[in-house]
């Protein structure tokens, strides 16, 4: 059986133009999310591979040094909770949090952070 598709002009699912929504938010450039990343930096560092200074970013996590390319502003509390998403209004004050909502970590750590809150994810689904 085919899923109804009531929107985009009988293009899109339910699901699909929520996922076109969730995509577009987050797009947005919030001022607060670079100023997270800029809080972070520490300075600068002689690149081993360069042997040219670049700047480095802590880790708020591991508490190691990156460069920038390596460091991203993660949202301390999940945009979308691990019990899943709630309302627009709710995803939205979390996606736009102030400075305090966020912390830059090196993209090893926001990758374990992020396979932690998935697992959880699932774990809450199959309950």
């Amino acid at each position: 059986m085919a899923k109804e598709k009531p929107f985009n002009g009988g293009n899109w699912t339910a699901s699909r133009k929520r996922s076109f929504i969730y995509s577009t938010l987050r797009s947005g450039r919030w001022p607060v999310k670079y100023q997270c990343i800029k809080d972070a930096e520490r300075g600068t560092r002689i690149n081993p591979e360069t042997g040219r200074k670049r700047k480095v970013y802590l880790c708020s996590d591991c508490g190691e040094l990156f460069p920038q390319k390596e460091v991203v502003a993660d949202h301390i509390s999940p945009i979308v909770p691990v019990t899943g998403f709630d309302t627009w209004d709710a995803f939205i004050g979390r996606l736009f949090c102030e400075i305090d909502g966020y912390q830059a970590l090196c993209k090893e750590c926001h990758q374990k952070k992020t396979n932690i809150e998935n697992k959880k994810r699932k774990e809450a689904r199959n309950v």
